[in-house]
């Protein structure tokens, strides 16, 4: 077992992870990263990013996470693989146990960055078509399917955004809902129905997806465990995820104040959580945007505030 100290310890290694790196190693705060059990983030499962600035030729999502890893690590950001299993929040310094023990940290200030993982259906396809059709971000990877059919899951508001946001790129919108009617607002179904582009197949199910390389349709089923059950294909090429986010914070076993959807609450113009020198950035503590530059800027903000609190509780 292995003891080290910093004055900020950074967990999580997407973009708001690695600028807070890069922001408290010029800091000087000597900060060490834990890169979690998916180093470089969501991200790492994108194909192409686009919508980054910095990149006009675009960019694959690993390549790009390398790059904020190289330029963090360059100001000195400590990265150590593996994950947090523990914390005790009772005192400051706090010490937290990186797996199961193998690391004991004792941290001045802490920058929680651990993401949000996309829910999925269960599919076995789902991973094997993932960055080859299959996407939980409609903002990210629409643009890839311009004037091609794709597929939207879910019935909510998000659902219904990301349906009428492809309808501006496809050419065709499918809309999976399992249930006989939109979760979503009043309006945001007006909007759907309202739209040529989309069509919304009530009463049905994914059963599995199928392609040779990439993806090229989903079977369904409708009316399943009815008289009136029907199993179909559709041809899409793009197959989008909106049934929600989970926040992954399981490792802060409750000390750490969230909101109704499990994201951490930071207080208002801030990334400080209800725990003094406790910071939170990217897609844990962001329920709204979830983007690869918003988390980013989250990152940089979180370490400026952790620098400032210890500038004042030194």
């Amino acid at each position: 077992m292995s003891e080290l100290a910093t004055k900020c310890l950074i967990i999580g290694s997407g973009p708001a992870g690695y600028t807070a790196g890069i922001y408290t190693s010029r800091a000087n705060l000597n900060p060490i990263l834990i890169d979690g059990v998916q180093p470089g983030g969501q991200l790492t499962t994108t194909t192409d990013v686009e919508n980054f600035p910095g990149y006009p030729d675009g960019v694959t999502g690993p390549k790009m996470m390398e790059d904020f890893k190289a330029q963090a690590t360059r100001f000195g950001l400590l990265t150590i693989s593996g994950e947090v299993t523990s914390i005790d929040f009772s005192k400051r310094p706090y010490m937290v146990k990186v797996n199961g023990g193998g690391h004991v940290i004792a941290a001045d200030t802490i920058i929680i960055a651990t993401g949000a993982a996309a829910r999925y259906l269960g599919l076995d396809d789902e991973q094997k078509y993932l960055g080859m059709g299959v996407s939980a971000c409609a903002t990210c990877d629409g643009f890839f399917f311009r004037k091609r059919p794709v597929a939207v899951v879910g019935g909510g508001d998000t659902a219904c955004e990301e349906a009428i946001y492809l309808a501006g790129l496809a050419s065709k919108v499918y809309m999976i809902v399992r249930k006989d009617y939109l979760r979503a607002s009043k309006y945001m179904q007006q909007k759907v129905h309202d739209n040529p582009k989309i069509e919304v197949l009530f009463n049905t199910q994914t059963m599995s997806l199928f392609g040779t390389d990439m993806l090229e349709g989903a079977h369904l089923v409708s009316n399943k465990g009815t008289e009136n059950e029907n199993e179909f294909d559709i041809a899409v090429d793009g197959f989008f995820l909106a049934i929600g986010h989970s926040p992954n914070t399981a490792f802060l076993d409750g000390a750490v104040e969230l909101d109704e959807g499990g994201y951490i609450k930071t207080a208002p113009h801030s990334t400080a959580t209800n725990i003094p020198g406790v910071f939170a950035a990217g897609d844990v503590a962001d329920p709204v945007y979830q983007q690869a530059v918003s988390a980013a800027g989250m990152g940089c903000r979180a370490a400026l505030d952790a620098e400032r609190f210890l500038i004042e509780n030194e």
